[in-house]
């Protein structure tokens, strides 16, 4: 039997979102109440870029599965 588009995107692919989502939450949280808690910049910065992989990671991750 073959998968058709859309089938068998699996738990896996879904796992993977959810930790990228909570991942971006937190990195988003850290970056924009750093200033007001005296963070560090150059964490910040971290926090910033790990935010910004989130979000690539998660629109290739969409647009595999669409394919």
């Amino acid at each position: 039997m073959s998968r058709t588009r859309g089938e068998g995107t699996g738990t896996r692919s879904g796992a993977t979102k959810t930790v990228l989502w909570l991942v971006l939450l937190v990195t988003a949280a850290v970056n924009s109440i750093g200033s007001f808690v005296g963070l560090d910049e150059v964490a910040r910065i971290a926090a910033g870029g790990v935010t910004v992989l989130c979000v690539v990671a998660l629109v290739a991750l969409h647009l595999r599965d669409r394919r």
